[in-house]
């Protein structure tokens, strides 16, 4: 039997998407900037001018899912990192899209293949979000961390001997091209 256990040490450059959301960016800069530290210390080049990290703006958390998985289904990325805040005021607003975002960001990793992590502050208010990302901690870096790990994973589960896999270049597994992939008009499921 084998263990395959994700590595922070990679043995090649990787490439790494960021979609990050406008709406509360107060809390997204700050989860940024966590997240940015974490893959510089880890040796990825974060400049948006160099070749291993791209960066997509969205207006919000629900529309994130959308861009990560159109980003992942290019082929480019090892990992695409989602970055947002949904905080919870006085309607059920919240629920729907604390509820969409996460399956949509589900649903593209599942989907594409690559990993897509989920780094979408859910709280109940304004302090706890400002604890999560920078206060206590900063949830930004443990995002980081999550995308070299699963980078480094599905890299050695793809090098196995018969897998579909396309190795570190991203995408949908070579079994599954993108294409088998149609979203409907409720959404990604």
């Amino acid at each position: 039997m084998a263990v395959f256990e994700g590595t922070f040490v990679q043995g090649g450059p990787l490439r790494i998407a960021l979609v990050i959301g406008r709406f509360n960016d107060l809390i997204t800069g700050k989860l940024l900037a966590g997240c940015q530290d974490c893959l510089k210390r880890h040796g990825i080049d974060v400049d948006p001018q160099g070749d291993q990290v791209d960066y997509a703006w969205v207006p919000g958390s629900f529309e994130i899912a959308m861009v990560a998985r159109q980003l992942a289904l290019t082929g480019r990325y090892h990992a695409v990192i989602c970055l947002g805040a949904v905080i919870r005021g006085q309607t059920p607003h919240f629920d729907y899209v604390a509820s969409e975002v996460a399956k949509g960001v589900a649903a593209a990793s599942f989907q594409t293949g690559v990993p897509v992590i989920f780094g979408v502050l859910t709280t109940d208010s304004m302090q706890q979000a400002l604890e999560r990302a920078g206060i206590k901690s900063n949830l930004g870096w443990s995002y980081a961390m999550s995308a070299l790990e699963m980078a480094s994973l599905m890299g050695q589960i793809q090098q196995l001997p018969g897998t579909a896999g396309n190795g570190l270049t991203g995408g949908a597994p070579a079994s599954l091209p993108a294409s088998s992939f149609p979203v409907t008009a409720e959404g990604m499921t």
